[in-house]
């Protein structure tokens, strides 16, 4: 012990020493003078207390007077961050092993510490050192800690500093004056003298380097400290990005969402490594981030089962009325809602199996259920085929609308294509009714397109998705009237201005201006042909003389208008011109109008 003292004597040597809290209060060796004194009957439970200690021997004591205490400081999850600054250990504060080497490196400054009433506690509000190149302040927590400003990835391999070994010392394998300058810590790097730390750079720190990262913290000028307003910025922190998290987690898809959520968190990270790298300040970054992330999370998943819910509502009311794809199409709609009526524009098909009555008269119950079923499914194939949604069946009648669930600013062409195809698909099931001895029956189809309430209606027992409205009331009046025109497909004026610029192509045969059952207003009717190519002339020529005759007869030019169907005669008489389907019961019933039977 003598010839350390010896060598000690007169070096600017620090010594370490420790304080404790157990064993009773032992306390071993002179204690240090302290760095400063705490003011006389105030408690301050901030800070470290300790009731006992181990100091050195007094020879090596009095050799070097200098002395700081090692003490590990951990945080809650036993890591340690900070080094206690000042710990009191009587009515005396004691500076830390680096505090300590940092006085001597820099010239030995005087010391005054600064104090706050805090609520319940005197505070330990700031260290100020006076030297010859000026004041330094150093702001501690309120545990009076510093803030250790790691570096590297620690441990005597790859870490900041150089690990000597003491062996090499001793043995002298290092060249005189290599350590000439240099702060030197003398401590122990073995796992098996405990002196090994969790910290944020490495798992097992040994605890002489922490205090090697603070000493060049404090030399450098880079100290870090939590500001006193550090628990009002967590809070308002925290309730801004809770707002954020919840807004984007509500507004936006989940893909742009998580996007917004990833890149809120980053900025957040960034903005608080910034203000500890740039500024000093050690905001919290846990307590105000986490949150907000739990909400988004907890947001994001009540969104996803909500949005779970509203698909399964969406395909428990359409499974029935559209295709299986129509319907997941529907599903990836987030407007798509099976619960709300709305005001829409549609094309609206009524189609009647003509001709039933009689069927029913005559056919057995199995044989007239497989005849329903087979115009059933042939009616539902072909509106499916063009995107319609199949209403209801109305005894041997089907309902089906185009434009809506999902909008199809194409609707009323969709719609005359699938009358045409309805029409076509009679030839196939009176052939099958024929062959079984058995009368042929005809489809009357009725369109008409307009405004019109759709959406989930009816009673609290028992609801459906429907349509009402005039439009669906004047298709099923023309569905009627094809019994008495002799047409398969009447269209309403409406529906013929919507589709006709969609079926370039097409010609339009205006039946007549009829009047509507329960309705003022007469409409006029037309049926769509879509002529090949050989016939387009001979139609277009038929076509514009009925027009004509028709308009003679509305303004009661009746000579002129039976000149027109005496021209339409003689066409319909050549075998050679291609009639347009329909037309020759037309001239019919409108002769009958000019000539009326007394």
């Amino acid at each position: 012990d003598r010839p350390l003292a010896d060598a000690l004597r007169g070096h600017p040597a620090v010594l370490g020493w420790y304080l404790s809290a157990d064993r009773g209060g032992q306390r071993l060796g002179p204690v240090p003078a302290p760095a400063a004194p705490v003011p006389a009957g105030r408690p301050t439970p901030g800070l470290p207390h300790w009731s006992g200690h181990a100091a050195n021997l007094p020879l090596l004591a009095e050799a070097a007077p200098r002395q700081g205490i090692f003490n590990a400081l951990p945080d809650g999850d036993g890591v340690v961050r900070s080094v206690a600054a000042l710990s009191r250990l009587d009515d005396g504060l004691h500076e830390s092993l680096a505090l300590a080497l940092w006085r001597v490196a820099v010239g030995s400054p005087t010391l005054r510490v600064d104090w706050r009433d805090g609520p319940r506690q005197l505070e330990l509000a700031r260290l100020r050192y006076q030297g010859a190149s000026g004041e330094r302040v150093l702001l501690p927590d309120l545990r009076g800690a510093l803030r250790v400003p790691f570096q590297g990835q620690g441990g005597p391999q790859q870490g900041r500093f150089r690990y000597l070994s003491a062996a090499r010392l001793l043995a002298g394998d290092l060249p005189a004056g290599s350590l000439a300058g240099q702060l030197v810590l003398l401590g122990s790097s073995a796992p098996g003298l405990g002196d090994l730390r969790p910290t944020p750079i490495h798992p097992a720190l040994p605890g002489v380097e922490i205090h090697a990262h603070l000493l060049a913290g404090l030399l450098d000028g880079q100290l870090s400290h939590r500001p006193d307003w550090a628990g009002a910025h967590a809070a308002l922190a925290g309730t801004l990005l809770l707002l954020g998290a919840t807004a984007l987690a509500l507004a936006l898809p989940v893909p742009a969402a998580m996007a917004a959520m990833t890149g809120l968190a980053a900025a957040t990270v960034g903005a608080t490594l910034w203000a500890e790298a740039r500024l000093g300040l050690v905001l919290p970054l846990t307590l105000p981030l986490l949150p907000a992330l739990l909400q988004f999370i907890g947001v994001m998943a009540a969104n996803q089962v909500q949005e779970w819910r509203r698909r399964q509502r969406v395909e428990a009311l359409f499974g029935s009325y559209l295709p299986p794809e129509r319907v997941r199409q529907l599903v990836r709609q987030p407007e798509a809602s099976a619960e709300l009526a709305e005001h829409r524009e549609l094309s609206v098909l009524f189609c009647d199996l003509q001709g039933f009555s009689g069927l029913a008269e005559r056919l057995e119950p199995m044989a007239l259920r497989d005849l329903l079923n087979r115009f059933f499914s042939t009616a539902t194939e072909v509106v499916q085929t063009q995107g319609g949604t199949l209403d209801k069946f109305i005894g041997d009648a089907v309902m089906a609308f185009w434009g809506a669930p999902l909008p199809q600013p194409d609707h009323a062409a969709r719609a005359v294509r699938a009358a045409l195809a309805l029409h076509q698909a009679m030839g196939p099931l009176n052939e099958a009714l024929q062959a079984q001895g058995l009368p042929q029956v005809r489809y009357g189809i009725g369109l008409a397109s307009g405004w019109v309430c759709v959406g989930d209606l009816g009673s609290r027992l028992r609801r459906s998705y429907t349509a009402v409205g005039d439009a669906v009331n004047v298709a099923a009046r023309l569905e009627a009237l094809t019994r008495e025109t002799g047409l398969p497909v009447l269209v309403s004026e409406s529906t013929r201005d919507l589709a006709a610029p969609q079926l370039p192509g097409w010609l339009w045969l205006q039946v007549d201006r009829l009047p509507i059952r329960g309705r003022v207003q007469v409409v006029t009717v037309f049926t769509p042909l879509a002529p090949e190519e050989a016939q387009r002339g001979d139609f277009e020529q038929q076509l514009r003389i009925w027009h004509l005759a028709l308009d003679a007869a509305a303004q009661h030019h009746h000579g002129t208008a039976a000149q027109c169907l005496d021209q339409l005669d003689a066409l319909v008489q050549d075998q050679r011109v291609a009639v347009v389907p329909g037309l020759p019961a037309l001239l019919q019933r409108l002769r009958d109008r000019l000539s009326p039977t007394p």
